[in-house]
């Protein structure tokens, strides 16, 4: 198989060309918003836009600045001064860590990111871009890095608004909200939105534009690190690398539902971080798999990995041909755009449905959301996975600690009926099933107490079922059988699996458990009780089996 398939190189053409004159105005607006420049902007979608598709693990995706990462990007380029040498040391290092996460095999587990915090902090960062381009649109620059400076500075911008900005932001908004999806099959609308906003500024005066972009090839940049950030660069570096892994196995899944392929997490990560890696050498933003620039190159006909080699190929023959007129666009139109690109991050189709879900997925949703705009990106991801965690190991434990507090959750046989009813439940049963957690593990001692009237002579545990057990479920069990011996109550023990049998033993947790009172079968570690029981009572037990059965 050749590393190139050239089957579909008509589509491919179509869906490259299609998706970088998509991707021209989210560049520039992208750069811009993030302080390096548009031209970084350009860059990092010509950058990361050919590395990841060319080693990449899904064919389709299209590659560039996100806005997720873009407001990350924008808060380490305000902490570092805009110093090129540290900014771009974090992105260089973020997708070396990239490149890690993909040799080590970690894009399986970052996928299992809860919804609700997936949700939340691309909600949150939606609204992050808004939130930073909303005085933009009035003429205005937002003084100060950050959410909260461009929320206080919005009241002084509406008060006093550049009427030509104004003007040109509200028809950009209206084109890229209200394009009719007719014309965008040949000319999408933040595209238009461009082309008109800018023609419009040479009627309207007044309205700042970009001014001087530079033209030609990037300058290398060398990477270095001081005492004073090399925190803030490690920290940066970490936070872009896991963002920007989950925007793109994301929008993967994305490409994956439309083509009905599967991709390949790891080598999927291993091309992001190529890509982020040398755009961090050239002074381009970092970016991520895209995902309205991939689903654009999929409906265009695009389904190998030449579509996105196209696609930045068609950027930089415009980066180093149209620099002198991008130069002419206001700094209003690329805020409008950008607030659609906000708008469509913000997750609006839950919010409208999250009333007729489970009230905790939504109180996680916007605390994640909060956190986001509040305070930072990686506090709100952590805090959101522990909590969802947490409340899934709870809800577990609840499952689990039910079923065993209910005796009509164990399925007896008819014979198994029989015996425990003819010693008048003196002998009580529990079931343990699936894997035994940590969670249920606190009130598991509790339960069994519960349960266990004075009156009991004998517990049998059957652990048939139980798939794994951890350390604090040991050492509820042990806990248990201790209890037992201690109130002169006998323990059987059905079904121990090695892997369980290995732990319990491993931790001498199973001191407290007779080595000869441990069965293969249920029902003859019920007869074996029954008859200590009845024999106890001097009357004529049922027939045992004489010697346990290794379980």
């Amino acid at each position: 198989m050749s590393f190139f398939d050239t089957s579909n190189i008509r589509g491919d053409i179509f869906g490259g060309v299609t998706a970088g004159i998509v991707a021209l105005p989210l560049a520039l607006a992208f750069g811009e918003a993030s302080g390096a420049g548009p031209i970084a902007g350009l860059w990092g979608a010509i950058f990361v836009g050919f590395f990841a598709s060319l080693f990449g693990g899904t064919p389709t995706n299209v590659s560039g600045p996100t806005g997720p990462m873009v407001v990350v990007f924008a808060g380490v380029f305000a902490s570092l001064t805009g110093n090129p040498a540290l900014v771009f040391a974090a992105v260089i290092l973020a997708g070396l860590l990239q490149i890690l996460f993909g040799f080590m095999r970690l894009g399986q587990y970052i996928r299992l990111v809860p919804y609700p915090v997936i949700s939340g902090f691309m909600s949150g960062i939606g609204c992050i871009i808004i939130a930073l381009q909303f005085s933009r649109l009035f003429g205005h620059e937002p003084e100060g890095g950050g959410t909260i400076p461009a929320l206080t500075a919005i009241p002084g911008a509406v008060a006093d608004p550049n009427f030509a900005a104004l003007g040109i932001g509200l028809v950009t908004l209206a084109i890229v909200f209200f394009w009719p999806p007719k014309f965008g099959k040949y000319l999408p609308g933040a595209l238009a939105a461009l082309i008109i906003g800018t023609l419009l500024s040479l009627v309207l005066k007044g309205s700042p534009i970009l001014g001087d972009i530079p033209t030609g090839l990037p300058s290398l940049i060398i990477p270095e690190f001081s005492r004073d950030t090399f925190l803030v660069v490690i920290e940066a570096a970490f936070i872009l690398a896991i963002l920007g892994a989950v925007d793109s196995l994301l929008t993967s899944l994305v490409a994956d539902n439309m083509t009905r392929t599967r991709h390949d997490s790891e080598k999927e990560l291993i091309g992001q971080g190529i890509g982020n890696t040398v755009a961090g050498f050239f002074g381009a933003i970092p970016g991520a798999g895209a995902t309205m620039r991939t689903v654009v190159n999929i409906r265009s006909g695009g389904t190998t990995k030449i579509a996105g080699i196209i696609h930045a190929l068609v950027l930089l023959a415009i980066v180093l041909s149209l620099s002198p007129l991008a130069s002419q666009i206001p700094h209003a139109v690329l805020a409008g755009i950008l607030v659609k690109v906000g708008y469509d991050i913000i997750d609006v189709a839950y919010l409208k449905r999250a009333h007729r879900g489970p009230r905790w997925d939504l109180v996680l949703m916007i605390m994640v959301l909060g956190l986001t705009v509040f305070v930072d990106l990686i506090t709100a991801v952590a805090v959101g996975v522990v909590m969802a965690a947490l409340a899934f190991v709870k809800r577990l434990a609840d499952s689990q600690l039910s079923d065993l507090d209910d005796p009509n959750s164990v399925t007896t046989t008819p014979e198994e009926l029989a015996l425990l009813d003819s010693v008048r439940n003196k002998v009580t049963l529990f079931d343990f099933t699936g894997p035994l957690s940590f969670g249920a593990a606190a009130d598991l001692g509790h339960q069994v107490r519960e349960r266990v009237r004075e009156h009991s002579s004998a517990i049998v545990l059957d652990f048939t079922r139980l798939t794994f057990i951890d350390v604090s479920a040991s050492r509820a069990v042990e806990t248990i059988a201790c209890d037992a011996k201690d109130a002169g109550k006998t323990v059987y023990v059905v079904g121990l699996n090695e892997e369980v049998a290995s732990v319990l033993d491993g931790l001498g947790s199973d001191h407290c458990i007779p080595t000869n009172t441990r069965y293969a079968l249920r029902i003859d570690a019920i007869r074996a009780a029954v008859a200590e029981v009845t024999a106890a009572k001097g009357g004529n037990a049922p027939p045992a089996d004489p010697e346990p059965q290794p379980s």
